[in-house]
């Protein structure tokens, strides 16, 4: 596959696929006019000069190991507000995967079966190695090393429902609509329709895998059909043009298409790392992509909770955290 590169206000980005190419012509982020380059060309050309780039689009193929699987088509619907869990809607014979732990009810008729892997093989199709490879794609993101399948053998109608770990949104996603691969950081998959293969993005900048915040890998969600992650309190998305950056806290991304480049900068003077109270290290995205963001990622909860847990486990502070003699009061105590 050959690599392009675009030339955004003198600046430029890459490399791309031709079919990452034709996405951002297709969406408006590149026009006729939109500068390009590739091995074998003598010059930059505009993509109006280049006609293969103006072939139609077809439907990307499923992802690699997937074969002409199609993922199960479900009906879904989200309740709540901080504490939220998705309530999916099976027919007969449709299943849905979920991570260990994340049932939150089912109805009768479903059948619950663990799955040793990433669920994307089920006990009678897939050899042993493909669900070796599977379980050690989950192992390596920090995951359980088993998946949980739900599937509805009665009639009519069946419905599951997964909750929130924590206070935040739950996003549905439908990897149809982003060339059929998603990346995502660890722990943020909650369940997905059977289909859809969960594995590993390995970083290949050694600045992202060592401040990235996720260590050397990110989780992979590839196939055709809907998944569902969860982040921390309040989500919001962004569309970068191509060429377009955004700097964001280490902890606060969430997920992102595959056309995102994604590194890691250093805070600019050592006053600002040490005082500013921001680390020494913020994500720089790069599009053209789509990213998802949230404002309260699980570490900066699980610290703020921490801090203001009682120290000392032999009893329980009778001071408020809006007393004025704080501290002192516990003094006066003893």
């Amino acid at each position: 596959m050959d690599n392009w590169y675009v030339a955004i206000n003198g600046q430029q980005q890459g490399p791309f696929s031709q079919a990452q190419i034709q996405q951002g012509i297709a969406s408006g982020a590149y026009t006729q006019e939109t500068l390009i380059w590739r091995q074998g060309f003598a010059n930059w050309l505009t993509i109006a000069q280049a006609p293969e780039l103006l072939q139609p689009t077809f439907a990307p193929s499923p992802p690699a190991g997937l074969g002409n699987r199609q993922a199960d088509e479900i009906d879904f619907q989200i309740h709540g507000h901080e504490m939220q869990f998705v309530e999916i809607e099976l027919d007969p014979q449709e299943s849905v995967i979920a991570e260990a732990g994340a049932m939150m009810y089912m109805s009768d008729g479903i059948q619950m079966e663990t799955i040793f892997g990433d669920g994307s093989h089920s006990s009678q199709s897939g050899g042993f190695m493909d669900k070796m490879l599977g379980a050690g794609k989950r192992l390596i993101t920090g995951e359980s090393l088993f998946t949980t399948v739900f599937t509805f053998m009665g009639q009519g109608k069946g419905k599951v429902a997964f909750a929130a770990p924590y206070p935040g949104k739950i996003i549905p996603l439908d990897l149809k609509k982003y060339n059929g691969k998603l990346i995502c950081q660890k722990s943020a998959f909650l369940c997905a329709a059977k289909g859809v293969a969960l594995g590993i993005a390995f970083q290949k900048k050694i600045g992202v895998a060592l401040f990235g915040g996720e260590g050397f890998i990110m989780q992979k969600l590839e196939g055709n059909g809907l998944t569902f992650v969860h982040a921390g309190g309040t989500i919001i998305e962004k569309e970068l043009q191509a060429g377009e950056t955004l700097r964001v806290d280490t902890g606060c991304m969430v997920a992102l298409t595959q056309t995102v480049q994604y590194d890691i900068e250093f805070v600019g003077g050592v006053k600002s790392a040490i005082f500013g109270g921001e680390g020494f290290f913020f994500a720089t995205l790069r599009g053209p992509g789509h990213v998802w963001l949230q404002s309260l990622p699980f570490s900066r909860l699980a610290g703020r909770i921490h801090e203001a847990a009682p120290q000392n486990n032999a009893g329980f502070s009778t001071q408020g955290e809006g007393s004025v003699l704080g501290a002192l009061g516990n003094l006066l105590q003893k």
